[in-house]
């Protein structure tokens, strides 16, 4: 039987968008051999380099990375999938002598990776047709609201405009009679073959995140058309194949740059709607992380968050 001491030890870096996870990790590099392992659903994306702020080629060349640019934006990766692939990297990074870095801030996989996947049922077109008409008429915050009636717990960590995951939980209840979380809280907890330390990077003030957000979002867009996520969007656009209800598109900052090159809003709604749409992911991040025990927590906007992890890690072994 494995005991906790003869695991391998690997670091997992969380937070919200904008909280300088990055940054975290590459310093962690820069102190001893690390491999990272991207946790995030939008760097897995081909050709989505600049609305995804995927790391520069410099800092891609620091260390070796994982799980970016894995898949075309036609196609999809599932919590199964990010699972299956952490695994293996982990025990093969182990392998190496190097520790696995787990970096990003798609929560549902760091979920996934740490509770297990669940046994729900699988997807009834019927019932997801009904559900898909019912939107049509009341709409998906209408939806969302009626999910808050009978989920509180999943309503909360969802967006009133995801339509996919508000349509799952529906469809959840639909077959079951039964809260998804109520049936995710039933199931058993899986043993990791390695020892995960989490550390997560969340913000003593919100505003300040926001106003890092902005920034963020400010020089994602650029100063025309021609430069930044308009023109990414416009060059995935013209290959003809993709469409704004595909998992890549959806991502924050495609959307609504899809829907401005569509002309259905001005650049100045673009902005805005962009950044309250980051605003609110980075919601739903920190509203996961804080159901996360056993976290370590470390303000990102202190006066040195790379060095207090970088003192935590210390007492890790090598």
């Amino acid at each position: 039987m494995t005991t906790e001491a003869s695991k391998p030890l690997a670091v997992a870096i969380m937070g919200p968008t904008a909280s300088g996870k990055t940054a975290a990790a590459l310093a962690i590099a820069r102190e001893r051999p690390v491999e990272i392992i991207s946790v995030d659903s939008a760097l897995v994306y081909r050709e989505m380099d600049i609305g995804t702020a995927k790391p520069t080629a410099d800092e891609l060349a620091s260390a070796p990375h994982h799980l970016i640019d894995i898949i075309d934006p036609l196609d999809a990766y599932s919590v199964m999938q990010f699972r299956n692939d952490t695994l293996r990297l982990v025990a093969e990074i182990s392998a190496r002598g190097a520790l696995p870095l787990l970096v990003g801030g798609t929560m549902m996989y760091f979920k996934g990776l740490v509770d297990g996947l669940d046994d729900l049922p699988t997807a009834d077109a019927g019932v997801r047709a009904a559900i898909d008409e019912e939107a049509a008429r009341i709409g998906w915050p209408g939806m969302h609201a009626k999910l808050r009636t009978l989920d509180p717990v999943t309503a909360d960590r969802l967006a009133p405009a995801d339509a996919q995951r508000i349509n799952r939980a529906l469809e959840i209840i639909a077959l079951t009679g039964k809260p998804m979380s109520e049936l995710l809280a039933l199931r058993a907890k899986p043993e990791l073959p390695f020892n995960l330390v989490s550390f997560a990077l969340e913000p003593s003030e919100r505003s300040v995140l926001h106003r890092r957000i902005a920034l963020r979002f400010d020089q994602m867009l650029g100063d025309s058309d021609d430069e930044g996520i308009v023109a990414e969007v416009a060059r995935l656009r013209a290959r003809g194949d993709l469409n704004p209800n595909l998992p890549s598109m959806r991502c924050v900052g495609y959307r609504q740059s899809w829907e401005y090159l569509d002309g259905t809003i001005d650049r100045a709604a673009l902005r805005e709607t962009g950044i309250v749409a980051t605003r609110q992911l980075a919601k739903r991040q920190l509203t996961w992380l804080r159901a996360m025990p056993h976290r370590i927590v470390i303000d990102c906007l202190g006066r040195d968050p790379t060095g207090e992890l970088l003192t935590h890690l210390k007492g890790l072994p090598n």
